[in-house]
């Protein structure tokens, strides 16, 4: 593996967003500070030396899969070949977890397979600090679900990779369903060949702190991606994604739409519910026909809660089909809260119902039908607590 020449965080070596300087070791990065780019909304306090090295005497992840007989499961070093194809990692706590975890587990959906039940990986707390990495390679033309559960406690940073061969259709599900005290720093490498499909789905319900950062990169012409994201955040948590889609290449598509909800107690001790989400597309200037658009929607449901949302485009060609973006942050629409509660439905259950509505529209788009079903329940049980805006 190979590292390069220190670099300020988030710094470019090409110009742009998607060409970040990357290495596997942590001593290649400087500290991040909270007047740098791409940490200005992270409560730094928070992240247990995750960021800068300080952090407790780790223990060893636990990471269990469940899968279809057809697929490999193995624990390789972190220089095999078969995990580094989508690149290093971009920011210090990702190469401290690719340093730090014993190896990473390598995850082989095999060539023409179709998998009707999903591989599921299951990542477990222990109130430790850990470190792990996770690598889904899906071979030409393989048809599968993946669904990535972090369940527990402690203090977590991880790489998850993807490497779609051509023509491979990937849908994959990140739940944190982390216990209330948890922080979580990770990030998602994906790279998706001809005429491969990426569906990257990210649901955010529980922990402390859980900041995912996604990054997506067409490697040849045909690829089509959608990334969908749900989050919830309650009283004092914190949540941020930071994705980017790097259109590479000619004649590829990529849809975004993530949504989220957050409320707090002002009559908490805790600090504010806080969200960031921050959206970058790249068209660069090889990547003729590039169709594109992105969306963040933001309900706040109280006034101890602030959510930023950043949507970014960078087009270095003008042929291309589209590209556009939108966010929104903001309270209910009193034009439906007032239709339902003309037809009788009480304030506090009517205020429900709209936000379940303004969930279902990405959840509604995850193909396996349990894994909706679960969501929805998660939202149910957030709904609960709902109780003024």
């Amino acid at each position: 593996m190979t590292t390069a020449t220190k670099q300020t965080p988030g710094s470019a070596t090409a110009g742009n967003k998607g060409d970040l300087f990357s290495s596997y070791d942590p001593a290649d990065f400087p500290v991040p500070r909270a007047k740098d780019e791409e940490w200005r909304f992270v409560p730094m306090r928070e992240l247990r030396g995750l960021h800068n090295g300080k952090f407790d005497e780790p223990g060893e992840a636990a990471i269990d899969v469940d899968a279809p007989g057809n697929v490999t499961v193995e624990k390789v070093a972190g220089d095999d070949p078969r995990v580094t194809t989508t690149g290093a990692p971009t920011d210090r706590p990702a190469a401290q977890a690719w340093a730090s975890a014993d190896g990473v587990t390598l995850v082989t959906i095999p060539k023409n397979a179709a998998l009707e039940e999903p591989v599921t990986i299951t990542v477990r707390g222990n109130g430790q600090t850990a470190f792990g990495n996770v690598a889904i390679v899906a071979e030409q033309a393989a048809e599968a679900t993946v669904l990535l559960r972090y369940v527990g406690g402690g203090t977590y940073a991880d790489n998850v990779v993807f490497d779609l061969h051509d023509a491979a259709r990937v849908s994959v599900v990140t739940d944190a369903d982390w216990d209330e005290d948890a922080v979580h720093l990770s990030q998602h490498r994906a790279a998706v060949r001809r005429d491969a499909v990426l569906r990257h789905t990210v649901a955010i319900f529980g922990g402390r702190l859980v900041r995912i950062i996604p990054r997506v990169q067409f490697r040849e012409q045909g690829g089509e991606v959608e990334m969908l994201g749900v989050y919830f955040a309650d009283d004092g948590q914190y949540f941020e994604t930071r994705l980017l889609v790097d259109h590479k290449h000619p004649n590829c598509k990529s849809n975004v739409l993530y949504k989220g909800a957050l409320q707090g107690d002002p009559e908490s001790d805790k600090p504010d519910t806080r969200t960031t989400w921050v959206g970058d597309v790249l068209i660069r200037r090889e990547a003729e026909n590039t169709d594109t658009y992105e969306t963040n929607k933001n309900l706040v449901l109280s006034e101890a809660a602030r959510a930023e949302a950043i949507p970014n485009l960078e087009i270095e060609t003008g042929e291309i089909v589209g590209a556009g973006h939108a966010a929104t942050v903001g309270r209910f629409d009193d034009e439906e809260l007032f239709y339902l509660m003309s037809r009788g439905i009480p304030e506090v259950e009517a205020r429900r119902l709209i936000i379940r509505g303004f969930f279902l529209d990405v959840i509604n788009r995850i193909p396996a039908r349990d894994i909706r079903e679960e969501l929805e329940e998660r939202i149910v049980g957030e709904l609960a607590r709902v109780q003024t805006v």
